[in-house]
């Protein structure tokens, strides 16, 4: 949006607000195959800071969690509340927030997509071992076996959903920079 009578933070704010709704929109949206479910969420963080970069991308997914902290239902499943996040899966959740802050360093630095989807995976790698830990320590579980619930059976379904939300989110980022609807870059 070039429109000098709108202050360029203002265009910021209102990016990050709407990448944090496509977050919370989407983030809902799983199927239940045990305890944790298979949701976009991962996705959608992703494409939230492919697009916006990394700072602002992560920020958008901090909001994602005040929302759902404060009860709307935009986590897994519809559900919300500090019950949830801070519950056996919010170790998951919470990690999201590392996860967005390391692919956004791997997206920001390189245009090559290997390297993004790397980086993506190494996120992924990463919010995996701090949910897993989390899940250990509050469902009262050992290692191996929360590894089992919460990591074994998604890796599959985390790794395309890396391949999509690169290829889509470079797409998408280009569409908006070409239209000059993109302030962030």
């Amino acid at each position: 949006m070039k429109n000098s009578l709108v202050p360029q933070k203002t265009l910021i704010i209102t990016e990050i607000a709407i990448m944090a709704a496509v977050i919370c929109i989407l983030g809902p949206l799983s199927i239940p195959i045990g305890l944790i479910p298979v949701s976009l969420t991962p996705f959608t963080v992703f494409l939230a800071v492919y697009i916006l970069g990394q700072k602002l991308g992560t920020i958008s997914c901090f909001i994602y969690l005040l929302i759902g902290l404060i009860g709307v239902p935009v986590f897994s499943g519809f559900e919300g509340g500090p019950g949830k996040l801070f519950g056996p899966t919010g170790g998951f959740l919470i990690a999201f927030l590392a996860m967005a802050w390391i692919a956004g360093a791997f997206y920001d630095k390189t245009n090559k997509i290997w390297l993004q989807i790397l980086g993506s995976i190494l996120a992924l790698l990463v919010c995996y071992l701090l949910g897993t830990a989390w899940l250990a320590w509050q469902a009262n579980i050992q290692i191996l076996k929360a590894i089992q619930v919460a990591v074994i059976p998604f890796v599959i379904f985390d790794i395309a959903k890396v391949f999509v939300a690169v290829f889509l989110g470079k797409a998408v980022k280009y569409a908006l920079n070409k239209a000059n609807l993109l302030k962030t870059t």
